[in-house]
């Protein structure tokens, strides 16, 4: 893609949201699809080994999350700053913003690394990991020591969404995909280094995804934006809308992280911890089933950013009603396809060793946890507005109210003090999502009409 015609990403962006919003959720759902394979492909490969070895790695999946969530949050704030800055037709601004972008997030790579470093076991041992320490660590060990390739390949891909573009990263996410499981069989089982291989192939990939990042930028140099040193000059007031879409959007996802582990303590106290690999695996395929509606909101926040620079509220109100109905459509159809094949889906996550006594449980999950999907799909795209105007603080709040309020209240409420054990734990998601889903659709809708309102 030549940079003339990311140009015309930009002018679609501004002239025709529905376009826009299409175009890019695309690539965004294949390339969040193969994200999610990423830890899937690690359980599938990792289930031979045994429950306890799949139940330790799904102990460090939430702190996976923490680096997870802190790239992608730095890149929301990445892709809000780029395209707002595009809106306003300042692109050097928004090379300047690439710039700011990228040291931002090598800084916060370092700072999370040397935290996580430092409190990894005891984080482990909060959480209940009990016998299955061993595992955790040694994959966890891994996957911190390389964590600003984890970090720093997503926040990326910010950038390139700030343009308009999110072909490219599903080149370079399909690359890594392909590497990462010929690397898996390879480090697991041949070189006998069990779940340490598993966190070694996730580790290579990451980086490869950024060599080619890198070679589009720097090398072949035909993108939109130019992300050099010579297009830097430090400014506080862009290091401050990256931070502030990006920092609180990446707390948000960390309390997603948050969750699934007081989640996991939850129904290790309900149960043991055979429901907290259910959990761990479930919620992989959960990922799964909802990137469609995750990809619809990522776009959202560009086409909404640059709507805003260029003041179209109009366009940004059309781009919110869009995406919502758009989601709705793969909502319904994902949780109709996971229910009807939930155990085919179980059976390939539990079919061998000692992974096979999770494989009823993990079917019921399956069946019964999608009945949220619908109404993910309105708060999700409700959610991605309050980033694309750049209030991430709102954004991050509902996501809280969402998980440690709304969802979590229900699953004690449900699991514990009525006493419907792991069942109403699960139920618990389901009310809660439910609940908070419709309350952030109603709010992002009068927020548009408050900026409507206010521009006429």
């Amino acid at each position: 893609m030549k940079s003339s015609e990311n140009s015309k990403s930009v002018d679609v962006m501004l002239g025709n949201p529905k376009k826009a919003l299409v175009s890019m959720s695309i690539p965004l759902i294949i390339s969040l699809l193969i994200s999610s394979f990423y830890s899937l492909i690690d359980a599938a490969w990792v289930s031979g080994l045994g429950a306890d070895a799949l139940a330790g790695v799904g102990f460090f999946t939430p702190i996976f999350m923490i680096l997870v969530g802190f790239g992608n949050g730095l890149g929301a704030g990445s892709a809000f700053a780029i395209s707002k800055y595009i809106g306003e037709e300042n692109k050097s601004k928004a090379d300047n913003a690439s710039v700011h972008s990228i040291l931002i997030d090598m800084l916060v790579s370092i700072i999370i690394t040397v935290i996580l470093f430092v409190l990894l076991v005891p984080i482990l041992n909060a959480m209940g990991v009990g016998q299955t320490i061993g595992y955790a660590t040694d994959y966890g060990n891994v996957i911190v020591l390389g964590s600003v390739f984890i970090i720093l390949s997503n926040a990326l891909y910010g950038i390139y969404r700030g343009e308009g573009d999110s072909t490219r990263p599903m080149y370079a996410m399909i690359a890594s995909a392909i590497l990462n499981m010929i690397l898996d069989p390879i480090f697991i089982y041949s070189l006998n280094l069990g779940v340490r291989g598993a966190a070694i192939a996730t580790l290579i990939s990451a980086v490869f995804v950024i060599l080619i990042l890198i070679y589009w930028f720097y090398i072949k140099k035909d993108t939109y934006l130019a992300p050099i040193l010579s297009n830097f000059e430090f400014k506080a007031s862009i290091g401050w809308d990256i931070i502030k879409v990006g920092i609180p959007a990446s707390i948000q996802l960390l309390n997603n992280a948050f969750f699934a582990a007081v989640f996991s303590a939850l129904l290790a106290f309900l149960s043991s911890t055979d429901s907290v690999a259910v959990y761990s695996t479930g919620w992989r395929i959960v990922t799964i089933g909802t990137t469609p509606i995750l990809a619809i909101g990522t776009a959202l926040i560009s086409v909404v950013a640059a709507n805003y620079g260029a003041r179209n509220y109009e366009n940004i109100k059309i781009a919110h009603r869009y995406a919502m109905k758009i989601s709705i459509v793969f909502a319904f159809a994902v949780a109709i396809l996971t229910n009807v094949f939930a155990g085919d889906i179980a059976y390939v996550f539990a079919s061998s060793g000692s992974s096979v006594r999770i494989a009823s449980e993990l079917t019921s999950f399956l069946q019964w946890i999608v009945i949220y999907y619908p109404t993910m799909a309105v708060g999700v795209a409700s959610t991605y507005v309050f980033q694309g105007i750049g209030k991430g603080i709102t954004a991050m709040f509902q996501t809280i109210l969402r998980e440690t309020g709304f969802t979590l209240f229900f699953a004690v409420l449900m699991g514990v003090v009525l006493n419907w054990g792991v069942w109403g734990a699960w139920m618990g998601i389901v009310l809660g999502e439910i609940v908070s889903n419709n309350i952030t659709m109603i709010w992002a809708d009068l927020q548009i009409k408050r900026l409507i309102n206010t521009f006429n």
